[in-house]
């Protein structure tokens, strides 16, 4: 009964007034940008590979809960088509508390601007951890969000 609680998925939706594309496109092409768009990303490299392909790995220094916290991301699935991409994060905080975390971004088109899809997966190790709650990175994914949108809608 116990193992039902230690795994779940969270998801959150997000009006945005850029168009559908050239959101994705930030994400699938322009990653490196984000420490410039977002307060809440002060940092990120490639560890492996690229910034866009699958199997790549980034390090990102961000902010979660108030606090700046390291995570490693790695490209597991994109689909162009469906303006899709899954990430699993993991080390730091997110190993010490989860087996799992798969992190799905959806871009949609909508007659004006998209919608965002944001999708986390996750396997807990134990019943009590101590690391942020999956709802929390997606409050920050939220966050994100926004400030991209506001400066593609800006720019």
């Amino acid at each position: 009964m116990a193992q039902q609680t230690l795994s779940g998925k969270v998801e959150t939706q997000i009006q945005i007034q850029a168009p559908a594309a050239r959101f994705y496109n930030i994400f699938r092409k322009k990653l490196n940008h984000l420490p410039n768009m977002s307060a809440d990303v002060h940092g990120a490299k490639v560890h492996k590979g690229d910034w866009e392909n699958v199997g790549s790995v980034k390090h990102w220094d961000i902010t979660i809960e108030g606090k700046k916290t390291i995570v490693k991301e790695k490209i597991q699935a994109v689909d162009d088509d469906n303006k899709l991409i899954t990430y699993s994060l993991f080390d730091g905080e997110i190993s010490e508390g989860y087996k799992s975390f798969i992190m799905t971004l959806q871009v949609t088109d909508k007659e004006i601007g998209g919608l965002v899809k944001w999708t986390i997966e996750y396997e807990k190790l134990k019943e009590n951890i101590t690391a942020s709650s999956p709802d929390t990175f997606l409050a920050f994914a939220t966050t994100v969000t926004k400030d991209i949108d506001a400066n593609l809608v800006e720019g």
